[in-house]
């Protein structure tokens, strides 16, 4: 599936990068937008714990095998987005671009921690590091505290259609694929669990209205849904790898510059 994804993906970007060739006009744009990134429902499986690290145990006494499944759910702070955008017009009411997006998003809160279906939250946070000693802190109350946050940046070969070309307002609809390098923190109470990246296919679907306030100058606002493949990152507190989703929907408000044509 991955290798038919590649495919389109540079379909889409060798079509975007020949069509402003034959553009009827094209533009330059810029866009600042409001981030809702949606909760992530994380899940890993832990890695072979070496003899004398101190493996952790399971609530009933176990140590933690290599390969038990584990988890917990990220709720995100909203966020912001910038974008810009080269791209052209034509006459058949189709325009196509190519953009440069950077978004981020604080985390908020983490919850329900479990391990091989049992949620631990209830439980000494030793239980996550093997330490004989307790420390007087459940799971739960460590990683409510949710520092760190959740950024990408991203390129998407854009196509649009836009309707009533000839009015002052022009709504359209538009879609993406491309590429974006996400990276995640982390560190509920200062305790680094996730701190890495990953590059990953992404898409993004759109849909808004251009105000032409001057033969030259469009004023726009949109909605995008922007989603990417889980990101597979190393955890960093025990052995093992932890994919998270990365879904967003931004809210942006931009101008557009036409020239050429």
């Amino acid at each position: 599936m991955k290798f038919y994804s590649a495919l389109a993906l540079a379909g889409a970007f060798a079509a975007s990068l020949a069509l402003p060739a034959t553009a009827q006009e094209w533009y330059v744009s810029g866009s600042a937008g409001y981030v809702l990134q949606n909760d992530s429902s994380n899940s890993g499986t832990t890695g072979a714990f070496t003899t004398g690290n101190g493996a952790p145990a399971l609530p009933f006494g176990t140590a933690i095998a290599a390969g038990t499944p584990y988890g917990w759910e990220t709720e995100f702070d909203n966020g912001y987005a910038i974008a810009g955008e080269f791209g052209g017009f034509y006459e058949n009411g189709f325009r196509s671009g190519l953009e440069l997006v950077y978004s981020k998003a604080d985390v908020d809160t983490h919850s329900g921690v479990n391990v091989a279906g049992t949620v631990i939250d209830g439980v000494d946070a030793a239980v996550l590091t093997g330490s004989p000693t307790q420390l007087g802190a459940t799971v739960g109350a460590v990683v409510a505290d949710g520092q760190g946050d959740l950024k990408s940046t991203s390129v998407f070969a854009n196509i649009y259609y836009d309707f009533n070309r000839d009015g002052m307002i022009q709504p359209y609809v538009g879609a993406g694929l491309g590429y974006s390098d996400v990276s995640v923190d982390y560190s509920p109470s200062g305790v680094g669990i996730i701190d890495d990246s990953e590059g990953k296919l992404a898409y993004q679907i759109k849909g808004g209205a251009s105000w032409a306030i001057t033969d030259k100058i469009d004023l726009f606002g949109e909605a995008v849904y922007r989603a990417t493949d889980d990101v597979e990152l190393s955890n960093q507190l025990f052995p093992g790898t932890l994919n998270i989703e990365n879904t967003q929907t931004v809210l942006s408000v931009g101008a557009r510059y036409r020239f050429g044509g």
